[in-house]
């Protein structure tokens, strides 16, 4: 996966390839998909979710630039499997799901792999995680048509937003990096994600 999948593709950051080679992804899978684990593309998690194709994660998890010493929050938790990757990539992870089943069933895929710096928050994912800002990165694994003014608020003044925008078939994985108190937009790849789920 990560010499196919990632490093031919323009995947370059070490860490992030290293990540992405060490997290068991099967661990994030339901059993019945277990032999898919490692596909390339997004798979099934029930509840109308998906677990990330292994690419985007890369992708997504590369343009926040992390060195190791970052806050970072994650929106649309799912399986759990962009969180562990980035357990290995940043200090601290905070990551929100607003589907219970799937916050449990993420925490409870995290302990068993023994990831103590992360932790799974049920909750609506357009509100960010107030109580843990800011953070140095925010990545959503779901896709809007803008961006959560409550996220922007959560970012640090010299943090990255990676967020996938635009309409249910036509999406741009987009990077918004915060420089010199003015926001700067990175258009990254087309892609498809799920929508971002919010309460009503």
């Amino acid at each position: 996966m990560v010499e196919h999948q990632l490093r031919r593709r323009g995947i370059a950051d070490s860490r992030v390839l290293a990540a992405m080679n060490e997290v068991p992804r099967e661990a994030f899978v339901p059993t019945q998909r277990h032999k898919d684990a490692y596909a390339d593309g997004a798979l099934p998690l029930g509840h109308g979710q998906t677990i990330s194709q292994p690419l985007m994660v890369a992708m997504s998890v590369e343009a926040l630039g992390l060195r190791g010493e970052e806050t970072v929050l994650e929106i649309g938790a799912g399986s759990g499997y962009q969180a562990a990757v980035l357990s290995r990539v940043a200090k601290q992870v905070h990551a929100v799901e607003i589907v219970p089943e799937l916050a449990d069933r993420a925490a409870s895929a995290l302990a068993a792999l023994g990831i103590t710096n992360v932790e799974i928050h049920e909750s609506d994912g357009r509100e960010g995680w107030p109580s843990a800002a800011p953070y140095d990165g925010i990545v959503v694994a779901a896709a809007s048509e803008d961006v959560p003014d409550a996220l922007l608020e959560q970012l640090s003044g010299d943090g990255t937003l990676v967020i996938p925008l635009g309409e249910p078939d036509t999406q741009t994985l987009t990077a918004i990096t915060s420089k010199d108190g003015r926001l700067v937009r990175e258009e990254l790849c087309r892609c498809v994600f799920v929508p971002l789920v919010h309460g009503g």
